[in-house]
């Protein structure tokens, strides 16, 4: 896919400067999500991070804005621009702005209380933490260097981790996971799925036409 085409033809600056702020809102969304994680899971208190999350997400939400006016300025004044580039852009910034958003749904279980660093699982929740913050930074990687290979690479982990959301949450439902906090769990468990999800739309960029933008969101048995 010839991303941001139009860009490269005529301006090499707005080029690095979108590369630039994308390369940011990627840093930020990690960074907002393992803020989130490391108070649910009892390493710090929610007051202790709550600022720095919310002035990370603010960030995050003004680099989508300066992105979009940067595509519609050049979508505006160039002729012959890769539109399909735009779509995709506009698509994933959204994408990456609303993991910042679910980092804060997931603060506000810890700042209700929700504290994870007793339960029988807590080792699984680590191991959990760690892979979706691994996972936003190799998207953000795939995405920014347009590596294919490495952006169906991680289709396997991302797979794995909406799966066993997924089975999570079904087993609260049926009574089959007895933990405490159970409205917590199952909550940080979709919090969790949708912060993956919105991943897999980006690495749906760097893999499939625009026309199937968001396809790996999708359960298997919809697509």
């Amino acid at each position: 896919m010839p991303i941001f085409k139009f860009l490269l033809g005529s301006d090499g600056g707005a080029m690095e400067r979108v590369e630039g702020q994308v390369r940011q809102m990627f840093q930020h969304a990690r960074r907002e999500v393992d803020l989130a994680l490391s108070a649910l899971l009892g390493d710090v208190l929610p007051a202790e991070v709550n600022a720095e999350l919310r002035a990370l997400d603010q960030k995050v939400n003004g680099l989508e804005r300066q992105i979009r006016r940067e595509l519609v300025v050049h979508a505006t004044v160039q002729t012959g621009m890769d539109t399909p580039a735009v779509l995709v852009y506009m698509s994933i910034v959204k994408d990456v702005e609303r993991v910042g958003d679910y980092a804060k749904n997931l603060l506000d279980l810890a700042r209700d209380g929700a504290n994870f660093a007793t339960a029988d699982d807590v080792a699984e929740w680590r191991r959990i933490a760690s892979e979706v913050s691994t996972v936003v930074e190799g998207v953000g990687a795939a995405f920014l260097a347009r590596d294919e290979e490495r952006a169906r690479g991680l289709l396997t982990p991302t797979g794995r981790l909406l799966q066993h959301f997924d089975r999570r949450v079904s087993a609260l439902v049926r009574g089959k996971d007895e933990q405490p906090q159970a409205v917590a769990r199952a909550l940080a468990y979709r919090y969790l799925k949708r912060v993956v999800a919105h991943m897999t739309n980006v690495l749906s960029a760097v893999i499939m036409p625009v026309d199937k933008l968001d396809y790996f969101d999708e359960d298997p048995e919809d697509r």
